[in-house]
């Protein structure tokens, strides 16, 4: 009698902890007596209507895989639900294959995807999607993590206390960006956990569209208030998700820069350099004050992407990939679902209730500015506050720092304190 069939595949970005997953839903799988067959590239070649970038995964391919960052079935982008045609050609080839069962592996829109797979499937396939993303921005069950967040935030911890460190040493200032799409989660996480001098995240300016003016009003005030500190010295952790909040027309006035979008329609942030276009500004401003300052531009991100799992990412994805098979091959199986761990118990849920019912997408989840938790990371920060601009011996200071008059200091920065 046939075994039934596993497929894995990983889509959308690295991140640590994917082959956590893949071992242990291998290991597991196959201890249940399923074939389990690994898809290269995500669903690029499936796409194509190419089935040959299969090859079938054995315990001693997969028992040690979990230290290792990356992705050993490599990852893609492509997006199988951007033409019907394509989606069709997908199920066919799954179907071709002779799975039973699938697991995905990333973020939203390989979650998206895989909910347009199961559907177009008809219950021939069994999809279990596994949440994978550095930017911690899937709204999981009781704010839990993840899977390769705590790890990206830990290797940018590191990397941000030696940029700090080197800040001190030659009285500059540091304009960091980091990943995070739409959250700015890892930003956050980061700054918080390093002590940066402040962090500045897309969700601070409420729903309002952002300028590099408002973001460069934030930074200015705090370099001021971290010289009258006594300190030449600094470091802003920048969230690149600030980007999809410019207006378009913004970007495209810039020099030498041309927009490119991803396949899931979103702008190439990549292509974006967000804090140099910070630096320039900033640089600008004190030149425009007669001053020369050393600003410098750093991304950090795609060190973070595919870094070795810490151990709380190793446990973590050891649970998701038992849990994706336990979910896949149970009698309790209802239909395609998005696998978490909730409070140590493994919880699938639907994919519909992921979606946003009015985009279609994925949920996304943000920071909260409104919580104590981001109380805590503003009350740490070196930033402008209006008690600043409201008591008039601070406002005076700040002001001869600056070489301004106070009432000009005040209505410079005015809106910046507001966001706090």
């Amino acid at each position: 009698m046939e075994k039934p069939r596993l497929g894995i595949l990983v889509g959308g970005g690295p991140a640590p902890g994917i082959n956590g997953v893949i071992g242990a839903a291998t290991i597991e799988a196959i201890n249940r007596g399923l074939d389990v067959f690994g898809i290269y590239d995500g669903f690029r070649w499936l796409c194509q209507g190419d089935i040959t970038q299969v090859e079938q995964l054995r315990i001693a391919d997969v028992s040690r895989v979990h230290f290792q960052g990356g992705s050993i079935l490599r990852t893609a982008r492509d997006n199988p639900t951007r033409d019907p045609a394509v989606l069709e050609r997908v199920a066919d080839s799954l179907k071709q294959l002779g799975l039973d069962y699938l697991i995905t592996i990333g973020g939203d829109d390989t979650a998206f995807s895989a909910s347009r797979i199961a559907t177009e499937m008809k219950g021939a396939l069994s999809v279990a999607h596994v949440p994978k993303t550095i930017d911690n921005d899937l709204p999981l069950p009781n704010n839990v993590s993840t899977f390769g967040y705590q790890t990206a935030r830990h290797v940018g911890v590191e990397l941000v206390h030696n940029l700090m460190e080197d800040a001190r040493t030659t009285s500059r200032w540091y304009m960091i960006e980091t990943m995070g799409r739409k959250a700015g989660h890892l930003t956050l996480g980061i700054g918080k956990a390093s002590g940066a001098t402040l962090t500045v995240i897309a969700e601070e300016f409420g729903n309002e569209q952002i300028s590099l003016d408002d973001v460069c009003d934030v930074i200015e005030g705090a370099i001021w208030k971290r010289r009258l500190m006594g300190h030449r010295d600094g470091v802003a952790l920048i969230a690149e998700g600030i980007v999809e909040r410019l207006d378009p027309d913004e970007l495209v006035g810039v020099p030498g820069l041309q927009l490119e979008y991803d396949p899931h329609g979103h702008i190439e942030l990549r292509d974006i350099p967000l804090a140099r276009l910070l630096k320039q500004r900033i640089e600008a401003r004190m030149a425009d004050r007669g001053e020369k300052m050393t600003v410098v531009d750093v991304d950090i991100g795609y060190e973070l992407r595919c870094a070795a799992p810490i151990p709380f990412d190793c446990e973590y994805v050891r649970d998701l990939g038992w849990g994706a098979v336990e979910y896949l091959i149970s009698g309790d199986y209802a239909g395609a679902a998005v696998v978490c761990l909730d409070e140590s118990h493994i919880r699938p849920i639907p994919f519909e209730r992921m979606m946003d019912p009015e985009s279609g997408r994925t949920r996304v989840r943000m920071v909260d500015v409104n919580s104590e938790s981001y109380r805590v990371a503003l009350e740490y920060m070196i930033r402008l506050r209006p008690e600043d601009l409201d008591c008039a011996d601070q406002l005076q200071r700040l002001a001869s720092v600056a070489g301004m008059e106070p009432a000009t200091f005040k209505q410079r920065f005015g809106n910046a304190c507001r966001r706090v």
